[in-house]
């Protein structure tokens, strides 16, 4: 996977580094990626060997020294800095200078990334009282932070500036720095969310992940709720990453269910959604799994038996949406359900009600398949049969909503490429059709 997919750039993306952990090696691993000419800048000091990584470098201390777009823009990467000085480095640039390059970014059309402040080379950082200063016109901002300093002290060994960390994560200095210190700094308001503006895409890249034992903690970092907190719930995105290996392991977002359970149940007789197994409504265990498994939000579309359904799922964390137009077809319910899932949501996995033996370890399966890859769709294989349910990235959600007629996601298949995940119990292909089928169900021993 790339970076710059991880981190789902726009088309001409913006972009400001802040934080620590590796942001100029992040930002000129992405402008390696990315279509050229690339434009790079800073408002901090780069160390003067980092130059070597661009194809042109420019120093400017005046908006009026910038030739372009007047000149040909050079075709590559092009970093733009301020004057050297006696420490081996490059100052940033001035705001006045910014503003102008953002001008010739745009009138040329050429990709922008700025490293908009300072770490002293060190993996963690809290941000001093002016920092970090990010422009209007950035439209992501990529919070870092490099796990090597997990399981070292506190101190200004592995720490820039920290008398402040200990302040905002808690923690004494010359303590153990810990997953959940990382949430508390990444998650407070004049830590990692500190001057980012309400309109960006806000991602936490943590970085150094260059061993099994810092991946699997970086995993918590990333889903594990501290005292209460996790980071999805103040970012899009936490991406995974050990640059140095040019390598990028994971991206977490929000990733949602749906459940379609709106049918009438014409065929069948009584609704399908509420007869009981195990002593609950089928859409309530559909509903209890997805809550089990992490997914968020969890919505529940329901058309013909809405009170009942209401009712079942009363005291769950669920939103009930009701389709009035759900007797013309199971597209309808796909898109009243896609309609409310907020912005931010990465994927979303859809459910059957009348589907009761899905396990919440499925469901967190096809998560983590998504997580590694990114990939369009994620879906089971069963005895080498498509199952349900099936995984889909926020990529298909235009072509999703664009489906008629009382079909699912099925033609998708035929335009997204598929990632899918072996399961051996061919109990998940049971629908419940008819009377006989629920037989079985209660018979069955799960």
């Amino acid at each position: 996977m790339k970076l710059s997919q991880a981190l789902r750039l726009s088309k001409l993306p913006r972009v400001a580094l802040v934080g620590a952990g590796g942001k100029s090696t992040a930002m000129f691993f992405l402008a390696s990626e990315l279509a050229k000419p690339v434009l790079l800048s800073t408002t901090t000091h780069l160390a003067l060997e980092q130059l070597s990584l661009a194809d042109y470098h420019y120093t400017f201390t005046s908006p009026d020294q910038i030739p372009w777009p007047a000149d040909e823009f050079p075709q590559g990467v092009v970093v733009v800095t301020g004057l050297a000085d006696d420490a081996g480095r490059v100052q940033g640039v001035s705001a006045a200078v910014m503003d102008q390059l953002f001008t010739v970014a745009n009138s040329l059309s050429i990709p922008f990334i700025i490293e908009a402040d300072g770490s002293r080379q060190l993996p963690v950082k809290a941000p001093a009282q002016h920092e970090p200063v990010i422009p209007e016109f950035v439209d992501t901002v990529v919070v870092m932070a490099g796990l090597s300093a997990l399981g070292k002290p506190l101190d200004e060994e592995w720490v820039h500036r920290p008398a402040r960390y200990a302040e905002l994560s808690g923690f004494a200095l010359g303590a153990e720095i810990t997953p959940d210190a990382y949430v508390r700094v990444l998650s407070h308001p004049d830590g990692g969310l500190k001057n980012l503006p309400a309109h960006v895409r806000r991602v936490v890249l943590l970085n150094q992940a260059d061993s099994l034992n810092l991946q699997a903690q970086a995993q918590a970092i990333a889903i594990k709720p501290f005292q209460g907190d996790q980071l999805l719930a103040h970012y899009h995105s936490v991406v995974i990453a050990a640059l140095q290996d040019s390598s990028v392991i994971a991206v977490h977002e929000l990733v949602a269910a749906v459940i379609l359970a709106a049918g009438g149940a014409s065929r069948f007789g009584v609704a399908k959604q509420l007869l009981l197994w195990h002593g609950e409504p089928l859409v309530r265990r559909a509903a209890r799994t997805a809550l089990e498994a992490g997914l968020s939000p969890v919505v529940v579309v329901s058309g013909e038996h809405t009170a009942d359904i209401r009712h079942a799922l009363s005291d769950l964390d669920v939103w009930l949406v009701e389709n009035p137009g759900w007797s013309t077809g199971q597209s309808t319910s796909i898109k009243a359900g896609l309609a409310v899932l907020p912005v931010e949501t990465g994927a979303v996995i859809f459910l059957l009600a009348d589907q009761p033996i899905v396990p919440a370890s499925l469901l967190q399966t096809l998560r983590e398949v998504h997580s590694s890859s990114l990939s369009p769709i994620v879906a089971p294989l069963v005895d080498g049969q498509r199952a349900n349910p099936v995984l889909f990235d926020r990529d298909t959600f235009t072509e999703l909503a664009s489906i008629s007629g009382d079909i699912g996601g099925r033609p998708l298949f035929a335009k997204f490429p598929a990632s899918w995940v072996p399961w051996h119990d061919s109990r998940l292909l049971l629908d419940i059709d008819t009377p006989e089928d629920y037989q079985s169900l209660l018979q069955s021993d799960a």
